[in-house]
């Protein structure tokens, strides 16, 4: 015990037990029973009300077990998908490493065990709900096993069953919030794969409905499995006020992406005002209303419990049980959310997901109607919407001027040119993303290498000038709990070896330019224009990529000791001599890339599909070459004022001691002088 503990009858074993959540009420032990007796009572009713789980009048009758079991299970899984998301996030980014992360792993472990139960059960009973075959026919194992290794839907239920059952062994092996971290990769993915599941492949608007799904059910498991595993993992422990005030904050993001991602299926689904009359209408404004009512919980949570906390008007205890109340109604509310949600799902939608009836060329190759022929007006003025990435660029933006306005409030300078540049750099991405050269560079090749070019040497420029890294360290506090938050997460990466090793000059140099022949002469092209997880790691890898090597050059955040400026501009022609041979290896060709995509587009407009791909050539190495000579440009300022700093220094220093160095400098030579003197007269 420290003096001052002793002067104030204090000592940290006593701070530590304030830290600590009141035991919880009894009857909260019960909340998460209860709210998935809700969710199958709103299941039940919402089911009955559309009549989405009624005996088939013109099919064979696969039995009620099938009809009521397939939304059963569905709940069950999802429920389970969702503790094992939030168990694992809680472990990751906000319990202090120890004994509560690894207990919040092993919640992870448990509930990823349910959901491959569960998963498996939906499966099986899901194939009996599309081919109307009763589970007791003969014929129900052979045609079940040809439905998993044959039909890209069985398929993709079967991978989701293997990716839940590694996610249970994984959870149960690791340790830390490291582990944690690698661990929840995996139900990720199995949400992107439950996401392709949700609309057909040759219906309109498939990847936008699949972009807004995957958000709708990251942003839901993550919010109910957040607070789930918060109980799952002690009431006692686990309710601290930081807890809560962290797990508040990732509440309000995961609120805002499922709020956002909700009106856009809803719309993809409905089409149009009219079709809130129908059945599938009326559940979702039905769970339209509960969204709005957990938003109004979650308000209370901010408004109530965390202001109180923050403020110290009222005892932690007292804060921290009025947090359980709020929760426990909560909880209950996100089960009715839950099976509403389920119910919906097996509702016919007004705006059926049908394959396009008559597509034409460009239809069949992309599920997208063909653009109107560009005009440079049109190149900002079309859009092909990407949810995921438009939600990504809007948290950047807010994210970045928050922290440049806390700065700016406790009195700290914070460069203007550095927030107007990653704004720019951030619009940027957003119109390469969702713009002109989204919707353009889905159907020819130059215009997908104006996006590629964009991404990769455009972008990052104005976000490596914006200093991110040297924001966040700034303007985030270090956690003193040993959790780890955004802070803490990006400092260990960038000091981690692999961070090192990627942002070694010749590495990035390599990568940069390297991967431009790895991504357009390999598979990895076609799996970028045909899959929407190839499209989101194209989008991902050239913007991260272009970041490393424009860092390596001009870059103002810590990290890896950089290069001298000679060795920086060596390395910057370098890519731009490689830049143009790249470019004059696809002007002068004569092969297509990816021939079944863009030589089937059925254009009436624009340049044959060759001729298209080698304008795209000479736009790799026109517009390429821009911004090298513009990071050329900045390499040769940086240079000139390191000269300047360096000789400020040097003129301060000879102020200082009188110029010693200079006099050092001036004896040595005439020592030397005066020795070869001798030597001349010996």
């Amino acid at each position: 015990m420290t003096p001052t503990e002793a002067r104030n009858g204090t000592s940290r074993t006593a701070r530590k037990s304030t830290e600590v959540g009141p035991t919880s009420p009894s009857w909260l032990g019960v909340a998460l029973p209860v709210a998935a007796l809700v969710a199958l009572a709103a299941l039940v009713a919402a089911g009955a009300f559309s009549g989405a789980f009624t005996a088939f009048a013109n099919f064979a009758d696969p039995g009620v077990l099938v009809r009521w079991g397939v939304p059963v299970a569905t709940v069950t899984t999802e429920l389970a998908v969702a503790v094992t998301v939030g168990a694992l996030a809680l472990a990751a980014w906000v319990l202090p490493r120890g004994p509560l992360v690894d207990r919040a792993i092993g919640v992870a472990g448990v509930a990823a065990g349910v959901w491959t139960v569960a998963a498996l059960v939906q499966l099986v009973l899901r194939f009996s709900w599309s081919t109307y075959l009763p589970l007791d026919s003969p014929t129900f194992g052979p045609a079940l096993m040809e439905y998993v290794s044959t039909i890209p839907v069985g398929r993709t239920y079967l991978g989701i069953v293997i990716v839940a059952a590694l996610t249970a062994a994984v959870a149960l092996l690791v340790r830390g919030s490291v582990g944690a971290m690698c661990t929840m990769a995996l139900p990720l993915v199995a949400l992107g794969m439950q996401s392709s599941t949700g609309h057909a492949a040759g219906a309109a608007s498939h990847d936008l409905a699949i972009s807004a799904l995957f958000l709708h059910l990251g942003g839901a498991a993550l919010w109910i499995g957040g607070l789930a595993a918060i109980v799952f993992v002690g009431l006692r422990y686990a309710a601290t006020g930081d807890v809560i005030r962290r797990y508040s904050a990732i509440a309000l993001w995961c609120f805002a992406a499922v709020a956002i991602s909700g009106l856009v299926s809803a719309w993809v689904r409905i089409g149009s005002l009219d079709g809130l009359g129908t059945d599938y209408g009326i559940l979702i404004v039905v769970k339209s209303v509960l969204l709005i009512v957990l938003g109004g919980l979650g308000w209370l949570h901010r408004s109530t419990v965390v202001a109180r906390l923050s403020a110290g008007t009222t005892t932690r205890n007292a804060a921290i049980g009025l947090f359980w109340r709020l929760a426990a109604v909560e909880v209950g509310v996100m089960g009715a959310v839950s099976g509403v949600a389920v119910a919906l799902g097996s509702t016919a939608p007004p705006v059926p997901d049908d394959v396009i009836a008559d597509p034409t060329p460009a239809e069949i190759v992309t599920g997208h109607p063909l653009p109107p022929e560009p005009t440079p007006l049109r190149w900002l003025t079309e859009f092909q919407w990407d949810v995921i990435v438009a939600f990504a660029c809007a948290a950047a933006l807010i994210v970045y001027v928050r922290w440049a306005l806390r700065l700016r409030a406790r009195g700290d300078a914070w460069p203007v040119a550095r927030t107007v540049s990653w704004c720019l750099g951030i619009i940027v991405l957003f119109w390469a993303t969702n713009g002109g050269a989204a919707a353009y560079g889905h159907v020819m090749f130059s215009a997908h290498m104006v996006q590629h070019m964009i991404l990769a040497m455009v972008v990052p420029i104005f976000l490596v000038l914006a200093a991110p890294v040297t924001l966040l360290a700034r303007a985030v506090p270090a956690r003193q709990d040993d959790s780890r938050g955004p802070r803490e997460w990006v400092l260990l990466l960038v000091h981690s070896a692999w961070g090192r090793f990627l942002a070694n000059p010749i590495v990035a140099a390599v990568l940069f330019a390297g991967g431009m022949i790895v991504f357009y002469f390999t598979p990895l092209f076609e799996l970028a224009l045909t899959t929407y997880a190839g499209h989101l790691w194209m989008i991902l890898h050239f913007t991260l990529v272009g970041y490393l090597f424009a860092n390596v050059l001009i870059g103002v955040d810590p990290g890896p000791s950089q290069p001298g400026y000679p060795m920086r501009l060596v390395l910057l022609f370098a890519t731009m001599a490689f830049h143009a041979f790249f470019g004059v290896t696809l002007t002068s060709g004569t092969a297509l890339l990816v021939p079944d995509w863009f030589g089937l587009m059925g254009r009436p407009w624009g340049p044959s599909a060759i001729a298209d791909q080698q304008t795209g050539g000479a736009v790799a190495w026109g517009i390429g070459e821009l911004p090298t000579l513009l990071l050329a440009v900045g390499v040769a300022i940086s240079w000139t004022k390191s000269d300047a700093r360096e000789a400020r220094r040097t003129d301060r220093k000879a102020e200082r001691d009188g110029d010693a160095e200079l006099e050092a400098y001036n004896e040595m030579l005439a020592k030397k002088a005066e020795q070869a003197a001798k030597r001349g007269e010996g």
